[in-house]
């Protein structure tokens, strides 16, 4: 936009002193006016498509975190809410076709945190988040403390990543800081017996929960570095910390100060895995090597050793891993491809569609609704106009009026019913005179062939002999024809 503001702006001052060389007389002035500098206009559309393709490919695909407001979920199955926090809001919607897990977490007041692409919704102008992820956002007491000690320790360099020590490679010994009957302890000699039948355990027994057990894990870390320094040939080469999953009160005593320093003051590396992937204490910050659960620690901590057996294991192994490798890293590629093509999918477009079908079809209720309104209030107007010019007296009129028509049409139906007699007592006799049996009456007869019962008109049609049927006024006659004349 600036080169084309630019040139514009040259091309007149060249052609100004191109002019002011050829003037050959006082009469040539030069350009008096000079052209206006050119603009470029852009439509609201124009303006609104250039914004959505700004924030789609700035901002992307993003993390945010907040509290739902206005949800509403349409016949069509998409969800329309605001997430918003103390000073601003951001539109969201959840498109019905989107497998998102975890939907029923969804509802007006719930904090949560949700993964999606930043767009813009043109018909309406205003930018909006569509989700493609949802989670659970617990902010309270303990976040807040979590949150605080967070923040204290960091300013204190207990999390600066110059201070993290790099793990033994070939682990013998490691102690174990952990509950003796919670499910972690089998987890992780689970996974060492299957990965390294040679690494020893030390085991400091403690709590993992409840009140006082800060101290006790704390007091496990310290006993471990205090065994090491007594015992150097029995001492471990690294410290595990470790429990299984649970609540945020569950994990409580891995977010304690106490635990903290001792992680921190531990001479042995030291390795955090408390509770699943989701789940991120104070131990893990502090920790030398954070791993999501206690057998992802034990696999990390048997790594190198079950490396080297497999790499001894032979050529086919290290294909085998290798493959896996190249496989995730075309995985990932896949994937990244997967959401270029999920951005470029016309179903994006659909999507934009469908949600611009419900605002229409709310603004039609609200139509529909309106009109409705206004002919309740139209009917309610006209019942009391029919009060006011009281209708009794006009139902008596209508009364009489319909009394006289009724009379009117009752003597009109008597006198159609008696034309409509006489009519018929005339067709009557008419038809009367043309019936058969009055011929037969006045002394005629119908002769037929007996056989066949063909009516006979000539004398020709008979010969002597034949059998003749002839019908009078009261029964019928049979005879035989001598003669025919």
């Amino acid at each position: 936009m600036l080169e084309l503001s630019e040139q514009p702006g040259r091309g007149t001052v060249a052609v100004g002193r191109r002019m002011a060389r050829e003037t050959k007389s006082q009469w040539d002035f030069g350009e008096l006016f000079p052209a206006e500098q050119a603009r470029r206009v852009l439509t609201v559309s124009e303006l609104t498509a250039q914004v959505k393709r700004l924030l789609e490919r700035q901002v992307g695909s993003v993390w945010v975190s907040g509290e739902i407001t206005n949800l509403r979920a349409q016949s069509s199955g998409h969800v329309y809410f605001t997430l918003k926090d103390a000073t601003a809001q951001l539109h969201c919607v959840l498109f019905r076709g989107e497998a998102v897990a975890h939907r029923e977490w969804l509802a007006d007041g719930q904090k949560v945190l949700l993964r999606g692409e930043l767009t813009v919704y043109e018909a309406r102008g205003q930018y909006q988040l569509i989700v493609r992820a949802v989670e659970l956002q617990g902010v309270g007491a303990l976040q807040a403390a979590f949150e605080r000690l967070k923040q204290k320790l960091a300013a204190e360099g207990l999390f600066a990543a110059d201070r993290k020590r790099p793990l033994p490679r070939f682990v013998r010994r490691i102690g174990l800081v952990t509950s003796p009957s919670g499910a972690a302890l089998r987890d992780v000699l689970h996974v060492v017996t299957r990965r390294n039948p040679l690494l020893e355990i030390v085991l400091a027994p403690c709590r993992v929960q409840g009140a006082g057990a800060a101290e006790e894990i704390a007091a496990g870390i310290r006993r471990l570095n205090a065994f090491a320094q007594q015992s150097p040939q029995l001492a471990p080469e690294l410290i595990l910390v470790t429990r299984g999953g649970g609540s945020l009160e569950d994990l409580w005593a891995f977010n304690e100060e106490v635990v903290a320093r001792a992680i921190f003051e531990s001479r042995l590396p030291v390795v955090s895995a408390v509770g699943h992937e989701i789940d991120f204490t104070i131990s893990d910050f502090v920790a030398d090597v954070r791993a999501a659960t206690p057998s992802a620690a034990a696999e990390i901590i048997t790594e190198d050793v079950h490396a080297s057996r497999e790499y001894l294991a032979g050529a086919a192994a290290r294909l085998s891993r290798l493959t896996r490798q190249r496989l995730r890293e075309w995985t990932e590629v896949c994937r990244g491809l997967g959401e270029r093509l999920a951005r470029a999918h016309p179903r994006r477009r659909l999507n934009e569609r469908l949600q611009r079908l419900d605002d229409l079809h709310e603004s039609l209720a609200r139509a529909v609704r309106q009109r409705v309104r206004e002919q309740r209030v139209l009917w309610e107007h006209l019942v009391g106009r029919l009060a006011r010019i009281r209708p009794s007296g006009r139902a008596a009129q209508w009364r009489q009026r319909l009394d006289q028509q009724g009379r009117a049409l009752q003597m009109a139906a008597r006198r159609a019913w008696s034309e409509r007699r006489q009519r018929l007592g005339a067709a009557l006799a008419r038809l009367r005179l043309l019936d058969p049996e009055q011929v037969l009456a006045r002394g005629y007869s119908i002769t037929t062939d007996a056989a066949t019962g063909r009516i006979l008109r000539d004398a020709s049609e008979v010969a002597a002999g034949q059998r003749l049927r002839s019908r009078l006024a009261r029964g019928s006659v049979i005879s035989q024809v001598e003669r025919a004349e």
